[in-house]
């Protein structure tokens, strides 16, 4: 059975994400078409990753396949989302609402990726942490409101840093999670299995 994801038009990491749902229920084979390389090498990657054969075609310069063969159904992960919280505790920490140095709308555009890759992940982290411009995530109006939301839903927790808020005069805007202070940042991060920082 042949089963087909057109991602043609979807920012990274979407592809790879629609991909990983599909092959969640697909048995035989699926085909991925995306509009630009990047997006073909990441799912090619994905694919080695999870020790499936595939085969890579060029239809144009916009248009790449990739054909992946599937013996049966594959698993997500290890452990469900809901498992946020429990054994592992993996925090990331987010200090700012840009991504990496450079131009800042390409850097905001990468963390509202960031966070969003976050809510697909099979296992998600313990808590997220936000201090500095990283605050500016959980306030009303914000691109990843939405999908710091979905991690709440799911037992992350979302701690955004008091003094921040405060200097950035949007404690009122808060739109998802808690207050926290400067020591409950530190203290998670020590006993953190994991720190993640993007």
């Amino acid at each position: 059975m042949k089963k087909t994801v057109d991602a043609r038009g979807l920012d990274c990491p979407l592809p790879v994400i629609e991909a990983k749902k599909a092959l969640q229920n697909t048995e035989g084979v699926l085909e991925v078409i995306v509009d630009n390389e990047i997006a073909l090498q990441n799912l090619e990657k994905m694919a080695k990753q999870m020790a499936l054969s595939y085969e890579l075609k060029t239809v144009s310069a916009d248009q790449h396949v990739i054909t992946i063969m599937v013996d049966g159904p594959q698993e997500a992960g290890q452990e469900s989302p809901s498992s946020a919280g429990q054994g592992d505790k993996t925090v990331v920490v987010i200090s700012a609402n840009e991504m990496g140095a450079g131009d800042p709308e390409l850097g905001k555009i990468l963390m509202k990726s960031f966070v969003y890759a976050l809510t697909e992940l099979p296992q998600l982290p313990s808590k997220v942490l936000l201090y500095n411009g990283g605050v500016k995530l959980a306030v009303e109006g914000s691109d990843s409101l939405a999908d710091l939301k979905k991690l709440a839903e799911q037992g992350v927790e979302i701690l955004s840093c008091g003094t921040c808020l405060d200097f950035y005069q949007l404690k009122s805007e808060l739109g998802v999670g808690s207050v926290t202070n400067m020591y409950e940042i530190a203290q998670s991060q020590m006993e953190a299995t994991k720190v993640i920082r993007p």
